[in-house]
């Protein structure tokens, strides 16, 4: 797809480039950066995006606490990451320049709003004087924009108010980045259309900016050359750009098709899980009931009852959701009945860190509810990765007659990929089966069990099968109410057994990377980007290490510790204070060595690869 215009001044060829776009959360750089991501999914880039949000719903304009930022790596290569530091930072004020300014490369772009950098500004961002005056700028390519008034130019005359003029700013800013990395105008001008087609004014507002902003980037003499990322060579298919939410979202959708059934979802708001809720909203001509509950604990037993008369029952939260859900989750495990609990894990511990990114719900997810209340636990890995893993969660739900817990977090529910959209044939149906009425004077036994411990998933109002569930214990067989000292002991025994069963019905544990050698990486959930480019990169300099990334966390996987004991150093990166080296050094008895981090954001690659050049040494 061709630039809008052509240029006149150089070119330059590049394989990857990194792009920030900062701001007041009211700049509409989310915007700014999604349009981008976008644009370049349909260049042919692989893409992977890193949306960071303020924590603050209000805060104060121009204040560090309401900066909004929205980060994108687009290359002609395969990615897996956002990118550790930017080669273009896009601040719209002083706040969103010196909390981002950290993060770009020694000789790096930066684009700001000179208009933003008033007295008042200043102050609020901690700034004594300007750093636009003071040198200490000069270690990178600054381009100082009056954008403000430049914007305002751009408008005139379409009779919007000052307010209502510099709402287009993020476009200025969008266009002069399209033209500095040969983005196509055409998709963002076809947004603007289908957006704000019903108010002629606005919607010619935002394509003067755009095109004032890529304008400007051509005809100015600051910019001296523009740069290039060619489409990457991606497998043939079609794809879309996909956030982890949405993955998770239109898989629940897909499963629900393949096992013939129909999908309910109760769950009540929370941060960064909403997304899921608002998007199967929008697919009831799929079947799709959503349900927004008034508390987690209506939104984990309605997702019980769905479940109980065949749905596919789903409820989603995250950390401090699955809390309260937690005496629910013991309902679904004691009724063995197949349910999909969804952890979009944040920053904890309480209301902890709402729009960061965190993976320290593992040992919740694993132990979090009363008594022994076992239940299998999978991760998805990258955004697109929450489709399939949605896909292998209820096949081992039905088949196991389960619950089982996915674990995504705020970093893969926010971020984007490209994702190649599945042939429909290559999805095999889920089996789902219910009991018949019974004949001949047949006995219906609701917990009887087959070869996988799996007791038969009857509907309500079967003639014939009619059957109790509830919190109370249940006799083995009968399903009756039991207090029986060995029964309980029996049923605990076979819930147990049950889940450990699982690990016979999934894939064997792979390994990226040589079968044996010095370090072997272990990871688990959106730490996959980090850890496989460091372990890459070590591996094309020839040192022996290797990188397992656990999809599967209850059970383990059946050939984890042979692979384990082929390594002469385990490294566990996680972004928590150490939850699966706790498990592994339970479990296999290895020196796991972590490396762990809790501030809210994800591994650098650098920051992986110097731990494990810290272990070869």
């Amino acid at each position: 797809m061709a630039t809008t215009t052509e240029t006149s001044k150089a070119v330059v060829d590049l394989v990857s480039a990194t792009v920030r776009f900062c701001g007041d959360s009211g700049d509409g750089m989310q915007l700014a950066g999604t349009q981008m991501t976008n644009t370049s999914a349909l260049v042919g880039n692989d893409i992977a995006t890193f949306p960071d949000f303020p924590a603050e719903i209000r805060a104060p304009r121009g204040t560090k606490a309401g900066v909004s930022g929205f980060q994108l790596h687009f290359a002609a290569t395969e990615i897996f990451t956002p990118g550790d530091q930017v080669d273009a930072l896009v601040a719209m004020n002083p706040a969103a320049l010196v909390t981002n300014l950290s993060d770009l490369v020694p000789g790096g772009i930066l684009v700001v709003n000179k208009d933003a950098f008033d007295a008042k500004g200043l102050e609020q961002a901690g700034y004594k004087v300007s750093p636009l005056e003071d040198g200490s700028l000069d270690a990178y390519q600054l381009f100082s924009i009056e954008m403000t008034r430049l914007n305002r130019l751009a408008v005139d005359g379409l009779g919007l108010s000052q307010k209502e003029a510099d709402r287009c700013r993020n476009f200025y800013a969008m266009g002069l980045a399209f033209w500095l990395y040969d983005r196509p105008l055409e998709p963002t001008l076809r947004y603007i259309d289908e957006k704000f087609g019903k108010n002629p004014n606005v919607a010619e507002a935002n394509r003067r900016a755009l095109r004032a902003g890529y304008n400007y980037g051509d005809t100015t003499e600051a910019f001296s050359s523009q740069f290039r990322v060619s489409r990457a060579d991606l497998p043939a298919g079609k794809y879309r750009n996909i956030t982890g939410n949405q993955a998770m979202a239109i898989g629940l959708v897909v499963a629900a098709k393949r096992s013939n059934c129909e999908v309910f979802y109760g769950s009540y708001p929370i941060t960064p899980a909403s997304d899921i809720l608002h998007e199967l909203s929008r697919h009831k001509n799929f079947g799709v009931r959503t349900f927004q509950a008034e508390d987690e604990i209506a939104a984990v037993t309605s997702a019980i009852g769905a479940a109980f008369v065949g749905a596919m029952g789903v409820t989603g939260s995250s950390g401090p959701g699955i809390a309260l859900k937690g005496e629910g989750l013991g309902l679904a495990v004691m009724t063995e009945l197949p349910l999909l609990v969804i952890n979009v894990q944040r920053g904890g511990p309480s209301t902890g860190l709402p729009t960061k990114t965190e993976q320290a719900d593992l040992l919740q997810a694993l132990f979090g509810r009363n008594g022994e209340c076992p239940m299998p636990v999978i991760a998805a890995r990258s955004p697109a990765d929450c489709f399939d893993v949605v896909q292998e969660a209820w096949r081992i739900a039905t088949r196991f007659m389960t619950p089982v817990m996915i674990l995504s977090d705020g970093y893969l529910a926010n971020g984007s990929e490209p994702w190649r959209l599945p042939a429909v044939d290559s999805l095999e149906p889920i089996p789902v089966t219910h009991p018949a009425a019974p004949t001949n004077g047949e006995v219906f036994h609701p917990y009887a069990r087959d070869e996988r411990l799996a007791r038969p998933w009857a509907l309500p109002g079967t003639p014939g099968l009619m059957h109790r569930i509830g919190g109370l214990e249940k006799q083995d067989i009968t399903g009756n109410v039991n207090y029986e000292p060995e029964n309980h002991q029996k049923m605990v025994l076979l819930r147990a057994k049950k889940t450990a069963l699982v690990a016979q019905d999934v894939p064997e544990q792979t390994v990226d990377g040589p079968d044996a050698g010095d370090v072997l990486v272990v990871g688990w959930g959106g730490t996959y980007g980090a850890l496989a480019t460091a372990v890459r990169r070590l591996n094309s300099k020839g040192h022996k290490v290797a990188h397992a990334h656990l999809r599967y966390l209850n059970p383990l996987p059946r050939n984890l510790g042979e692979i384990l004991s082929r390594y002469k150093k385990v490294l566990v990166p996680e972004l928590n204070l150490g939850q699966l080296r706790m498990v592994l050094r339970a479990e296999y008895l290895v020196d796991a060595i972590g490396l762990n981090k809790v501030k809210g954001k994800p591994f650098s690659v650098n920051e992986v690869e110097a731990k494990i050049v810290e272990l070869l040494k």
